[in-house]
């Protein structure tokens, strides 16, 4: 967590009972935490291998749009016990984190307070983010599947907590982060006397996403 946050500093600095195994299987999400984990990681690897992060976010959220399909449909699951819905909860953490991303950053993108350079920095910010919320989503995926460690009830649960209680740490983190850069964006508009602009991109206190 404290290599993240200093990654991401820097990042905005340069821009200024049964099982719950058992349980989860009832209503078979096992491929929906596997597609949410597979489409966050290539966002991640789409993010950190183009040689122009602006140019190429298209791609990165042509991946996301084609992961929201589990994410969507793992939200309106709803027959699940509480055990298990801490892992579903922990699942639609991640894809909230993903989804933070691309939606805040499109915006960025046309904000014209924000330099090429600027807007590399917070993309890699972003990235950095939920790639160390898909790795806590590893864990937790092999703690769920069939090839997890022979655990009890009671250390599968605690791991799960804690995997949980990460997780939404980072979803905080990544919050905060969009908050800190979306001001920065305003504040400069208030210089220029252009504040409007600004909050119509982001919308104002009531419509704001992030």
């Amino acid at each position: 967590m404290k290599k993240a946050m200093l990654l991401v500093c820097t990042a905005f600095m340069l821009a200024a009972a049964p099982s719950a195994k058992a349980q989860f299987v009832v209503t078979d999400p096992g491929n929906l935490i596997s597609g949410i984990l597979n489409s966050a990681n290539e966002i991640v690897q789409t993010s950190s291998t183009v040689s122009n992060v602006v140019k190429n976010f298209n791609e990165v959220k042509k991946v996301y749009d084609q992961g929201k399909e589990y994410y969507d449909k793992l939200k309106a699951v709803n027959n699940l016990v509480k055990d298990a819905r801490k892992v579903q909860q922990t699942v639609l953490l991640v894809g909230d984190v993903s989804e933070m991303y691309v939606k805040n950053f499109g915006k960025m993108m046309n904000d014209p307070n924000f330099t090429p350079q600027e807007l590399t920095a917070i993309a890699n910010g972003y990235s950095t983010l939920l790639n160390e919320s898909t790795e806590l989503l590893k864990e937790l995926k092999q703690i769920v599947s069939n090839t997890g460690l022979s655990l009890n009830d009671k250390e599968r649960m605690d791991v799960i907590d804690k995997v949980y209680k990460e997780v939404k740490d980072y979803h905080s983190l990544v919050r905060y982060y969009t908050n800190k850069n979306i001001s920065v964006s305003i504040l400069r508009a208030k210089k220029q006397n252009n504040t409007k602009r600004v909050l119509e991109l982001y919308g104002t206190a009531e419509q704001k996403y992030w």
